[in-house]
């Protein structure tokens, strides 16, 4: 049977995407615990609430697995904290210099400002982001002034997995069969990308519809998602985040999976003299191209 190591921040949302009936052992960041001799700790890593960089230590070395993070402290999840070690697996998502994010209070305001301009037109809004990480941080940023806050029923769920966390959110209304269409004017609603242009998305028109996603960096990419409006929001470093986090980490060797890993090992050897091994991995990670939802559940009504 598979034993979960996690960040107690994690718990619910876990059993909640891998069954309530998991084994599953939590700790609170920075503490040790002893494996056959290693020593495993794990450390923010700023992606969504609870998700950690593992630490690994033995005889003297220091590895560190980054999994997926950003720098910028986001008000949702525990800020990203580097980890000295000789040796850093990080992820290079968005590892190629195009890729720069706009300050949150900058992008927030954007969509606040967006979302106004569309109900004062008399339209809802429909917000494209992944259920967790990007749909929390959303709604806790979101000005409730404008209109109704609604969100699909996975992003509810994950919400109240969360709050069971203990992790504060503001309050938004679930999307049911029942919701009268009168409820709904000027509205934003935050859904997965899995129900862009699905029969459940009908119900809210007349609508507009924005995505929310890094892959909004490049030119083309909403309209080739036939969105009204796209806001470049991301859970992943970008290119200086990237760079601030190896850098900080004072690795001898860096090891990157996910995204432009041999463009990106080619600038920190030629550029930064940092030895850096591009490292094939069983998942790809996220891609513009694909399906962006790690739910993939079907609409709900």
């Amino acid at each position: 049977m598979k034993h979960y190591l996690a960040h107690e921040d994690s718990r619910e949302v876990l059993k909640l995407r891998l069954g309530a009936d998991i084994s599953l052992e939590t700790v609170p960041y920075a503490q040790s615990i002893f494996r056959h001799g290693v020593e495993i700790s794990l450390h923010p890593a700023g992606h969504i609430p609870g998700s950690a960089q593992i630490r690994l230590s033995h005889k003297g070395r220091v590895a560190v697995v980054s999994g997926d993070y950003k720098v910028e402290d986001d008000g949702l999840a525990t800020p990203f904290t580097p980890v000295p070690c000789h040796e850093f697996v990080s992820e290079c998502t968005f590892g190629l210099p195009i890729y720069k994010w706009p300050q949150q209070q900058q992008l927030m305001a954007e969509i606040n400002n967006w979302w106004a301009t569309q109900a004062a037109a008399g339209y809802n809004v429909l917000l494209f982001a992944y259920s967790l990480g990007k749909a929390q941080r959303i709604l806790k940023h979101l000005d409730a002034s404008i209109g109704p806050i609604f969100v699909h029923g996975a992003i509810h769920h994950t919400n109240e997995a969360l709050k069971e966390n203990g992790i504060p959110l503001p309050e938004a209304t679930l999307v049911t069969r029942d919701t009268p269409k009168s409820a709904l004017k000027g509205a934003c609603i935050i859904a997965p990308p899995a129900a862009m242009n699905s029969p459940w998305a009908k119900k809210f028109s007349p609508y507009r519809t924005g995505i929310c996603s890094g892959w909004m960096n490049i030119r083309g990419t909403r309209r080739r998602k036939a969105a009204d409006a796209g806001f470049v929001l991301s859970d992943h470093a970008d290119w200086e985040g990237l760079n601030q986090a190896i850098e900080a980490s004072g690795a001898e060797t860096v090891y990157l999976t996910h995204g432009s890993t041999h463009a990106f090992a080619r600038y920190l050897s030629e550029e930064k003299g940092r030895h850096a091994v591009p490292l094939e991995t069983l998942f790809e990670g996220e891609q513009v191209d694909a399906r962006e939802d790690h739910d993939q559940e079907a609409p709900e009504a």
